[in-house]
């Protein structure tokens, strides 16, 4: 039940002034976060990060925006820990598609670009935030992201008052 998951900032979340929200949200559930950094990626990396699996889902040219996006300014990757954390992280963050995140969602509340509206300007859809979609998804971002020393084993307070 205890996982770890991985959530990154994109370009736009960071350039909007976003991050110390965001990580509120993340810290005010309970999660938390045992690995940060910022760094800027180059495209060798965004293409070991968005990989063909995303061309067979979505086409060779969302990819390639998507690639451009990452690498268009710095990223701040996330490691959370906590109870059930993809699910959590991912209910937090909102839908993929700004446009139908809800209220509340770190997407819903900062991003609302649409699918189309993206495609239509051959961009990708600026949505400030990435999370794991699922537990093997975030063991193989975590493993990309992150080395083993640059993620930490601590207590919180709150875990003694929930797990």
């Amino acid at each position: 039940m205890i996982e770890r998951t991985l959530a990154l900032i994109k370009p736009d979340g960071i350039e909007r002034g976003l991050i110390g929200e965001i990580i509120k949200r993340f810290e005010n559930v309970g999660l938390k976060i045992v690995g940060m950094k910022m760094l800027w990626i180059d495209k060798n990396f965004a293409k070991r990060f968005y990989t063909d699996d995303i061309t067979k889902r979505r086409g060779a040219k969302v990819r390639e925006n998507l690639m451009r996006y990452i690498t268009i300014g710095p990223v701040i990757a996330i490691c959370l820990e906590g109870i059930h954390a993809v699910e959590l992280v991912r209910k937090l963050v909102g839908d993929t598609e700004s446009r139908k995140a809800l209220p509340g969602t770190i997407r819903g509340d900062f991003s609302h670009q649409s699918f189309a509206y993206a495609d239509k300007k051959g961009i990708a859809v600026r949505n400030v935030i990435h999370a794991s979609g699922n537990e093997k998804e975030a063991k193989e971002e975590i493993k990309l992201w992150f080395s083993a020393n640059e993620l930490h084993d601590y207590k919180t307070v709150f875990e003694k008052h929930v797990y």
